[in-house]
């Protein structure tokens, strides 16, 4: 009489599915990918060199400079880029860097230090800390003269819309840009006649008719 209830338990486990079975039991196809996925080596991602996001800015009076000296922590020191575009450095004196890139910096700190040093010319970091901003003026013919400190770079035509855009009888032939770099003023002239009129000729439209525009400059329109 025991041998019926034992018997009807194997009979039901002829209608198992297989598929159950499987869940229920490891393969060995799936324990040797596991491991095989271990034992790779881990992904690595190679991190930016500090001051490389900012190599390309260009330093404007005002900025806080971060510059470190290789070897000589004496030298590690934030600086404040004054009005005049110049920052004081010990044993290097006076140094020009508003209107230069942070590489600009780093090569003539370099130099400057070099007859301090026997052997090998010092290693400089230079990186921005702390920027003023894009700061920029627009005055003349337009309808909201003012000085604009925009996000990113502008090029000549988005000055002249944070301005309002010009007035009727503004000059758009002879628009002048001042600007002040390396310690020395420039002028640039733009004509944006053909693009504002919607009649733009290949000329209108390279590079160097619209400039981009520099922290510090002034778009004056006639």
């Amino acid at each position: 009489m025991m041998i019926r209830p034992v018997a009807a338990l194997v009979g039901l486990a002829a209608f198992v599915p297989a598929s159950l079975i499987a869940q229920t039991t490891p393969s060995k196809s799936t324990s040797t990918s596991t491991s095989s996925a271990a034992s790779q080596p881990p992904i690595t991602v190679n991190a930016k060199a500090p001051g490389q996001a900012n190599s390309t800015y260009v330093i404007s009076p005002g900025d806080v400079l971060d510059i470190y000296v290789w070897g000589d922590e004496r030298l590690q020191r934030a600086l404040t880029v004054l009005p005049d575009g110049t920052f004081g450095f010990p044993l290097a004196g006076t140094v020009m860097a508003a209107g230069h890139t942070t590489n600009d910096v780093e090569k003539e700190l370099s130099r400057l230090l070099a007859p301090q040093y026997k052997d090998v010319a010092p290693q400089v970091t230079v990186s921005v800390k702390q920027s003023t901003g894009m700061q920029i003026s627009v005055i003349g013919k337009v309808k909201g003269p003012g000085t604009f400190s925009p996000t990113r770079y502008v090029t000549v035509l988005d000055a002249l819309a944070l301005a309002g855009g010009p007035t009727d009888f503004a000059d758009l032939s002879n628009v002048v840009i001042l600007r002040k770099a390396g310690g020395k003023s420039q002028v640039l002239h733009a004509k944006l006649g053909g693009v504002l009129k919607g009649k733009p000729g290949e000329a209108d439209l390279s590079g160097d008719s619209i400039p981009q525009l520099q922290a510090g400059d002034t778009v004056v329109v006639p």
